[in-house]
Formats: C-alpha cells, structure tokens, sequence
C-alpha cells in the first residue's frame, strides 16, 4: 500500500519513456536483423554486421572519428579547465560577463553556428582568411577541413564543460587550499595534489559526456562539409543518415547505429575504470 503513492506518480514518466525511448530502442535493434528485398522486409540474420566489417567506408568514418576524439576532447578539456581556474579567481571583475559569455557558444543552434562557421571559414571571402591574409583552403583540403571541423567544436563546447568544471572547483572546501599552504606546498603542488583529485569525478564526468558528444557528431559535420573531402570528415552518424535517408536502407542504418551504441558503451566504461582506479 506504502508504495502505490509513487507508481502513481511515476507511471506517466515510465510510459512516456517506454513509448518514446523504449519502443523505438527495441525496434531498431530488430530492424538491425532485417533488409529490404522486392519492398518487403526480410529477416537478414547477422548479415548487415557482416557489410559493416566490410564496408571501407565504415572504417573511414570510424578513423575519422578517433582522430576527432584524440586531438578534441582532451584540447577541450584542458582549454576549459584553464578558462575555469582564471575565472575561479577571486579578484578577477565582470567574472558573471565572462561566464555568460564563454557559455553562449552552448546554447547556440547547432545549425546556425555551422553556417556561420562555414561563411567564416571561406576561402575566397571567409573572415578567418582576411585577418589571417592567407588563402587556405579550410572547407575543402582533407587536412584543413579535419582542423576547421575540430575548431568549431571546440568553440562551441569548450564553455559548456567550463561551467562544470568551474562548479567544481567551487566545491572544492576552502580548508583543502589552507592547509596545502600551512604544508608549504606551492601552486604547482596544489594543483596537482587538491585541486585535480577532487575534480576527478567532474573530469570524468565531462570526459565521458564529451566522448558521446563526439560519437555522436553529425550537424558539423553535414553543415560544414557534407562528410568531405573524400570522406575527410565522414562520421558514422553521417554515414548513418546517408544510407537511411537518402539511400532507404534502414536495416544497414539500425546495424551502425548499435555500432555507435557499441562503441559509446566501451569508450565510456573503459574512461570509466581508468579513472576511477586513480582516485
């Protein structure tokens, strides 16, 4: 009887989460099994995992992606973590201005700030080339256009985990900072003996959600470049729209998506553990 109270209260949740995320989660997994023959679905066993492992252009995206997550996530990181110990600082003016600013990137419409950043990075008449007066091909070089695809990710995301990193180090107890000093430890001893253990689980936290994040990249990629050039800055959310939507094959689509999830689930356990085992 105690507990009728809260299924009451907590069954229009769990039914919208059934509809919404539980069904569609389900589905897909089972579509994964099945392809398309004459306009009927027919169950395909193992055979759309079979095309992964032999599609180049899986592999493309995969590479594209790890050297995405290689270079971003930890220049993200130590960008923000920088920009969250300046404005940490008691002394420093207008912190509420900087803060606000540095996080607007965030709440930007992914759409909108891609355009942007693909007007800025043009080659002829791009912002970027004139002050820097030079005449890089950003959007359409193979090289240029992994930098310019990192670069507006960063800009975008940096400030989001700066906030949460800088909750962090307000957390962090006044006392921690008093004694490392009574100790006679340094700045640099500080850091790294109370500061960064007590921000491990803020680092994980951000280091496991931007990974995701990255995983997951589509809108810059599609905005930006469209997966070029020559497949440059394909991901596999890309190569995922480009075989459901515009080639119809939903089956092929469904078995990538649960090579993300895949994926996504041994990158975050893994960072997970290696993390964990240090504090």
């Amino acid at each position: 009887m105690r507990g009728r109270p809260g299924w009451f209260f907590t069954a229009p949740a769990a039914v919208l989460f059934a509809i919404f995320f539980g069904y569609p989660l389900a589905a897909s997994l089972v579509q994964s099994f099945q392809t398309d023959s004459d306009g009927e679905t027919v169950w395909a066993g193992l055979d759309n995992y079979t095309r992964l492992f032999q599609d180049p252009l899986v592999g493309r995206s995969l590479v594209n992606i790890a050297l995405i997550l290689a270079v971003q996530v930890p220049l993200m990181l130590v960008i923000a973590l920088g920009l969250a110990q300046v404005l940490n600082l008691s002394w420093l003016r207008f912190r509420s201005g900087y803060r606000v600013a540095y996080f607007l990137p965030a709440v930007t419409t992914l759409v909108a700030y891609a355009v942007v950043f693909r007007v800025l990075l043009n080659t002829d008449s791009g912002l970027l080339n004139q002050l820097l007066g030079t005449h890089v091909d950003w959007l359409n070089d193979p090289t240029m256009a992994r930098v310019a695809l990192i670069g507006s990710i960063t800009w975008r995301w940096t400030g989001y985990n700066m906030v949460i990193l800088l909750a962090g180090l307000q957390a962090i107890p006044k006392e921690q900072y008093e004694a490392a000093a009574i100790d006679g430890a340094g700045s640099l001893r500080t850091y790294v003996s109370v500061i960064v253990p007590q921000l491990r689980p803020v680092l994980l936290f951000c280091l496991i959600t931007s990974t995701i994040g990255t995983l997951q990249l589509f809108d810059e990629s599609f905005v930006l470049t469209s997966g070029g050039p020559d497949n440059a800055t394909l991901t596999p959310v890309l190569y995922l729209y480009e075989n459901g939507f515009q080639h119809l094959d939903f089956g092929y689509a469904a078995a990538i998506a649960w090579l993300v999830v895949a994926l996504t689930g041994l990158l975050s356990l893994v960072q997970f553990r290696a993390l964990r085992t240090k504090s």
